[in-house]
């Protein structure tokens, strides 16, 4: 499976005409009401000449708007520059085997992984695998924890052991004490890094179909 990187090439570009638009809209605003301002002067009534103060407030608002503009734009930019520094930092996770929270598994190369739990309160734990786009049930199973965390391999069958294909798949994992009750359980899901990419705004990262937040990164496992 191919691994890839988007590496934002235009992120800080694209920031900086997004914020100059409303400031070139400030600046012919702000030309159009020097224009009718100073015809206004030229054409005004000796006896009842303009309000200065006035005048003056709408000149100290403009110049207040324009600084704000300013520095939204700044700001955007170093956003930008810092999405960028960390798009280029992921690089290194492409390719390993990362730990990530969730409830879905991607089905790479024909198996999907999860990290079960230590046994405690929870002596076994009963995996769901559903369609993730209809919520049908696929395969379901029940299996014993030991004293130690460990890895459940799914060969990526469903309950009729026909081969389903790669992709993301809704995983439903719940504990069972030792006298079959329920008892809360929480697994994570362990899959193969293939890209880090920009979207909407958030920086996600792959594994197979399941694009997660950098937030929901619990491990890096190595290759």
């Amino acid at each position: 499976m191919a691994s890839t990187i988007t590496t934002a090439t235009n992120l800080a570009s694209t920031g900086t005409s997004a914020a100059a638009a409303p400031t070139a809209n400030l600046f012919g605003d702000f030309k159009t009401f020097l224009t009718m301002l100073t015809t206004q002067l030229q054409n005004q009534d000796p006896s009842s000449p303009l309000d200065t103060n006035q005048m003056t407030q709408q000149l100290v608002q403009f110049a207040s708007v324009e600084q704000q503009i300013g520095m939204n734009q700044t700001l955007g930019s170093l956003v930008s520059l810092q999405q960028t520094a960390q798009l280029t930092a992921a690089g290194p996770l492409i390719g390993q085997r990362v730990e990530i929270s969730g409830d879905r598994m991607p089905l790479q190369g024909g198996t999907g992984t999860l990290r079960l739990p230590a046994a405690g309160a929870a002596t076994q734990a009963r995996v769901q695998v559903k369609d993730a786009a209809s919520g049908r049930a696929l395969f379901e199973t029940q299996v014993p924890l030991s004293a130690q965390p460990q890895d459940w391999v799914w060969n990526g069958q469903d309950a009729n052991g026909r081969q389903l294909a790669d992709g993301a798949y809704q995983v439903t994992v719940s504990g069972l004490g030792a006298n079959g009750g329920a008892v809360p359980l929480t697994a994570t899901i362990i899959g193969t890094a293939t890209a880090a990419e920009r979207q909407d705004n958030d920086l996600k990262l792959s594994l197979g179909a399941v694009s997660v937040g950098f937030d929901q990164v619990r491990a890096v496992r190595g290759r």
